[in-house]
């Protein structure tokens, strides 16, 4: 059974690239999907980058506190 379309729900021909009933795109063009990884990696080093200066920043504020309880 070929899968429906998303937005009409009508029956799609297999390996279509658009919808014959309603005439949307129904599939992703690979250039997309390729940006999209990019942008997915993009976001976890982000994020690590992030939690790493998260840490950082909470290591030199206990030594602030570490250094102002010695005084």
């Amino acid at each position: 059974m070929p899968p429906d379309c998303p937005f009409c729900a009508q029956p799609l021909v297999s390996q279509a690239l658009v919808c014959s009933s309603c005439s949307r795109d129904v599939t992703i063009p690979e250039t997309l999907i390729a940006e999209r990884d990019d942008l997915i990696r993009k976001r976890a080093q982000a994020a690590e980058e992030l939690a790493q200066a998260k840490a950082e920043l909470e290591a030199l504020r206990r030594g602030q506190r570490l250094s102002l309880r010695r005084n």
